[in-house]
């Protein structure tokens, strides 16, 4: 499987994902509590938990700083706390200074602060006592905080910087960590949700367990002795060069189309010969040879469900029709539709991009079904 199969595929999740439909018939774009395994967390071993935060809120790391929210906080609050310019702050976070923040979001600082007081050290007359939102349980006491071993310190995490149209399971995939990671270091809320210019903290991935045992060569099972070293190999008649070739068999194409191959449900999408068949779990539709700018249409009447783009950023359609089937193409370059339209069959949908070949499936709910045996 390659590489672009494998980013295709992916694709193909997150498209699912935003044609799924709610209970009350509206569109589900996370289908939580319809179907499992939405994650990323086979994709990657678990990161170390994120750095506790200082008394101020501030995670230091030799690569730069953070600060974690508490209830109530806005970047404006958290400025006057760090002695920092509440506009640089919000505009480097890619938000308004007033933005009411989550408990547990973290703001990325454009300036270096100088270090605070750990979380727990004693101030004035008491203590205060800062825990980590993410933490789930509550804070101990001062003694069994003193009597605790300090924490592994947690490698440098990456920074990104999120894009119009990137969701957190992308970033996830991207950078080979859990999705449950990556919303624990940066204090996500429930729903996943992300905005464009939002500064995300990437842990560093754990150490992942060898899932393929070899043995030294020779040291496995011993090779059994094949046939041939026990008794002769049969006698061959081979022909003369000059021996005419056998003739050719005839097939009649007529007499073996079958009538579903010539009553199908819909049309080729674009005019090319198939170049991949459809192979469940390796190749989840046919691949159609399409040179850049070839039309590709609609192939049967129904609505359009959604447009979205894979990693590369190709566009993705998604055309929803009668009796529960999905039509999805990709490897596109142009897109003449919008998210909504209605469209009939053989209408146009867009362009061939430049990859050789357009991607067509046909899927019945989110099983795929091999195209070929609902085309006519």
């Amino acid at each position: 499987m390659t590489r672009r199969d494998i980013r295709t595929g992916c694709a193909m999740l997150a498209v699912l994902a935003l044609t799924a439909c709610g209970s009350d018939g509206s569109f589900d774009p996370d289908l939580r509590g319809l179907i499992g395994g939405m994650d990323t967390a086979p994709a990657a071993a678990a990161a170390a938990p994120r750095p506790a935060p200082d008394a101020r809120g501030v995670i230091s790391f030799s690569s730069g700083q953070v600060a974690v929210a508490q209830a109530g906080d806005t970047p404006a609050s958290i400025a006057a706390r760090l002695g920092l310019d509440a506009a640089a702050l919000a505009g480097h976070n890619a938000l308004p200074a007033d933005a009411p923040l989550l408990a547990g979001a973290v703001l990325v600082l454009p300036t270096q602060v100088a270090a605070g007081a750990p979380a727990g050290a004693a101030t004035g007359g008491g203590t205060a006592i800062v825990t980590d939102p993410f933490a789930g349980s509550a804070p101990a006491s001062p003694t069994a905080r003193r009597a605790a071993p300090a924490p592994a310190a947690a490698a440098n995490p990456g920074e990104h910087v999120v894009a119009a149209g990137e969701t957190a399971w992308a970033i996830a995939r991207r950078y080979d960590v859990s999705v449950q990671d990556l919303a624990s270091w940066n204090g996500l809320p429930a729903d996943m949700s992300l905005r464009t210019g939002q500064r995300l903290l990437v842990p560093q991935p754990g150490q992942k367990p060898d899932r393929l045992a070899t043995t030294a060569p020779g040291a496995g099972s011993p090779t059994p002795t094949p046939p041939s070293a026990t008794r002769p190999l049969p006698a061959e008649e081979t022909p003369p060069a000059g021996a005419p070739a056998p003739d050719t068999p005839q097939t009649d194409m007529g007499s073996t189309r079958t009538a579903a191959s010539g009553g199908g449900q819909f049309r080729m999408p674009v005019q090319g010969s198939i170049i991949r068949v459809y192979e469940k779990g390796q190749n989840d539709g046919i691949d159609i040879a399409a040179s850049g700018g070839t039309a590709v249409t609609a192939a049967g009447s129904g609505q359009v469900a959604a447009i979205t783009r894979d990693s590369a950023g190709t566009p993705i359609i998604v055309v929803r029709h009668e009796g529960d089937l999905m039509s999805v193409y990709t490897n596109l370059g142009d897109v003449a539709v919008a998210k909504g339209d209605s469209v009939s069959a053989g209408q146009s949908l867009g362009q061939a991009g430049d990859a050789g070949f357009v991607h067509f499936e046909i899927r019945r709910g989110f099983e795929s079904v091999d195209p070929e045996r609902y085309l006519n």
